[in-house]
């Protein structure tokens, strides 16, 4: 592919300078020569990116890098990044940081169509550091899969989560459609025979933060405030109807194909956004 840069990345002297930058897809080495990057795409042997496999459904793959051990790949992830994200100041230090490249895979390799980063440890919370799906991949489902994967991962971890704050205007329209349409999946599929239902209940099945689920009840309009108590109220007629204008889209995770374990840090166990210290609040 050739894509036109949106935004200014720093990439080192002397490649800042030049018009057109190659960039091998597996190894995200850049060059400044179409004959250099030739030679290397005639000579590189590597068809994967670094790192774990840990989801492979149909032409579908996920890795996991760790920064710390994939710096140089995961640094050049990141300046790769920036020529399409206006917000992105993350460039080097990437040890604090595990990233997920998502890939499509046929008979040549594997190719990275988007990506995502998360801390280590994140003492507020966020699951998602920064998100992209790069231009030429872009409309497909891959921005509304990622996001869903991150939240496949809380749930392996057993935590609730939210994106970095604040979000920009294109983080608001990408998430805002991804949790309308898993709550209101969840509240017409996935709580049974319930007839009350509250945030944190919510949020214990769907690993999506508390005050993240209150705006998008709020955004749905089925979150009442009534004589002091705020009250999720909707029938099942409502909830159909608002899972036909807010669908689930394709492609959708499959947790059984999530091969994974979460990181294990330093932190002391006790866990503010663990599921198991989520109590009831709103009915």
């Amino acid at each position: 592919h050739r894509v036109e840069a949106w935004y200014y990345s720093p990439f080192p002297a002397p490649y800042s300078g030049v018009d057109t930058l190659y960039i091998c897809e597996y190894t995200l080495k850049y060059m400044r020569k179409a004959g250099y990057y030739r030679r290397h795409c005639g000579t590189c042997p590597v068809r994967t990116p670094p790192g774990d496999e840990i989801y492979r459904e149909g032409n579908l793959s996920v890795y996991e890098l760790d920064g710390k051990e994939h710096r140089v790949y995961c640094q050049n992830l990141c300046l790769l990044a920036k020529l399409f994200l206006d917000h992105k100041t993350l460039y080097f230090d990437v040890d604090p940081f595990l990233f997920y490249v998502l890939c499509e895979v046929d008979n040549r390799g594997y190719h990275p169509v988007g990506y995502y980063s998360k801390e280590k440890y994140s003492d507020v919370g966020y699951n998602l550091a920064c998100i992209l799906t790069f231009p030429a991949h872009q409309r497909k489902g891959y921005g509304r899969f990622l996001i869903a994967f991150s939240y496949e991962l809380s749930k392996k971890e057993e935590k609730v989560g939210s994106p970095e704050k604040p979000m920009s205007d294109l983080g608001q329209q990408a998430y805002i459609p991804y949790w309308t349409s898993t709550i209101v999946d969840f509240l017409l599929h996935g709580s049974g025979d319930r007839t009350s239902m509250s945030v944190m209940d919510i949020a214990r099945r769907t690993s999506i933060m508390a005050e993240d689920i209150i705006f998008a009840l709020n955004t749905l309009g089925i979150l009442k405030f009534v004589n002091g108590v705020y009250f999720i109220a909707a029938g099942r007629e409502d909830l159909e109807d608002l899972a036909r204008r807010h669908p689930v889209k394709e492609p959708r995770v499959d947790p059984s194909r999530l091969h994974w374990t979460p990181y294990l840090n330093d932190v002391p166990k006790r866990d503010k956004f663990s599921i198991s210290s989520k109590k009831p609040s709103v009915e």
